[in-house]
C-alpha cells in the first residue's frame, strides 16, 4: 500500500485517471532491459545471445538497448561478467539521449571533460563512456564508500581507460572552476519512481523526505555549478515524480544559477515501458 499523501499528490498533479493508471502499474512486475557495450559487442550479437528473450528496442535508445521478455540469471552469464552489456533500467537510458543532444550542441565528442556527479552504481557512467572516445575524460564520482566500490567494479568491467572514479562530496568540485563541458547529476531523491522495485523506498517515503531531498538536491547543484564551464550542459535527473524535486528544481537552476532548460521529460510506469524517471537538459549561461 502506498502512502496516502503520495497518492493524493499524484492525483492532484496528474489527474485521477492518469494517477490510477500509474498506481496500477506500480503494483505490477517491472520491465527488464539491457544496454550493449559497443567496445566489446554489437547490438545484433547481444540480441542473438539472448535469443527468444530479446524483445523490443528501447524507443529512446534504439541503438543501445532493448527489453527482455523475462529475467534470466545474469550472474550465471559470462558475458555479463566480462562487461559485454549492462542491465540498466530503460527509462534511465534517456540520459544518454540528452547527452547526445549536448554533444550535438557542443559540436564534437572528442577531447571533452565530463562529470558524472552521483554515479553509482554505474549505469549512466557506462552509457556516457559509450558516447565518448579515448580522447575525452569522464570523472565518475560517488560519495558513499560502499556504492563507490560497486561503481568502480562496474566501470572496470566496462573496460575503458579514460575514466576516473572518485569519492568526493560535491562541495569539492568548485575548485575545478569551469572545467567540465558536461555535468550529469542523477541526484539522490525520494525514489517514488522505484516503488515497485524497492519496498524500502515506499517505507521511507514521506512529505518531509520529499522536502529534505529537494533541498539537498539544490545544495548539490549549487555546489557543482561553478565546475561547469559557461555554455556547458547539465543533465539533471531523478527517479521520482513530484514537482518539488523535478520541475521546481529546474526552475530554480534556471533562475538562481542562470541556466536555460532545453528539454525535460517525465517517464511514468503504465505510460512508458520503464520505471519512474525525470530528466532535464540545461545549458549554463555564457560562452564556451
Amino acid at each position: 500500500m502506498f502512502p496516502a499523501e503520495f497518492i493524493n499528490g499524484l492525483r492532484e498533479s496528474l489527474g485521477p485517471l492518469r494517477a490510477e493508471r500509474i498506481l496500477s502499474a506500480l503494483s505490477q512486475e517491472p520491465e527488464v532491459s539491457v544496454r550493449v557495450n559497443p567496445f566489446k559487442f554489437t547490438l545484433g550479437d547481444l540480441r542473438a545471445h539472448f535469443g527468444a528473450l530479446a524483445g523490443e528496442a528501447v524507443p529512446w535508445a534504439p541503438e543501445e538497448g532493448f527489453y527482455l521478455n523475462g529475467r534470466p540469471s545474469f550472474t550465471l552469464d559470462p558475458l555479463f561478467h566480462c562487461g559485454a552489456y549492462y542491465v540498466q533500467e530503460a527509462s534511465s537510458m534517456y540520459a544518454g539521449s540528452l547527452f547526445e543532444q549536448a554533444l550535438q550542441h557542443i559540436g564534437r565528442r572528442t577531447g571533452l571533460r565530463v562529470l558524472d556527479l552521483c554515479a553509482a552504481p554505474g549505469g549512466k557512467t557506462t552509457q556516457l563512456l559509450s558516447h565518448l572516445d579515448e580522447t575525452s575524460l569522464l570523472v565518475a564520482n560517488e560519495v558513499v564508500p560502499a556504492r563507490a566500490t560497486v561503481l568502480a567494479e562496474n566501470v572496470a568491467r566496462w573496460g575503458c581507460s579514460n575514466v576516473a572514479v572518485t569519492q568526493s562530496d560535491p562541495s569539492a568540485f568548485p575548485a575545478m572552476r569551469a572545467y567540465f563541458d558536461v555535468v550529469v547529476a542523477d541526484a539522490p531523491c525520494s525514489g517514488e519512481g522505484m516503488f515497485r522495485k524497492d519496498e524500502r523506498a515506499v517505507a521511507e517515503w514521506s512529505p518531509d523526505t520529499v522536502r529534505l531531498c529537494a533541498a539537498r538536491q539544490r545544495r548539490i547543484l549549487g555546489d557543482v555549478w561553478p565546475a561547469l564551464m559557461p555554455g556547458g550542459f547539465l543533465i539533471y535527473s531523478t527517479c521520482t515524480f513530484n514537482r518539488s524535486e523535478d520541475e521546481d528544481n529546474v526552475d530554480w537552476i534556471c533562475s538562481e544559477l542562470k541556466g536555460s532548460c532545453l528539454e525535460m521529460r517525465h517517464f511514468y510506469p503504465g505510460e512508458d515501458r520503464g520505471e519512474g524517471f525525470f530528466a532535464a537538459l540545461i545549458r549554463k549561461e555564457g560562452r564556451r
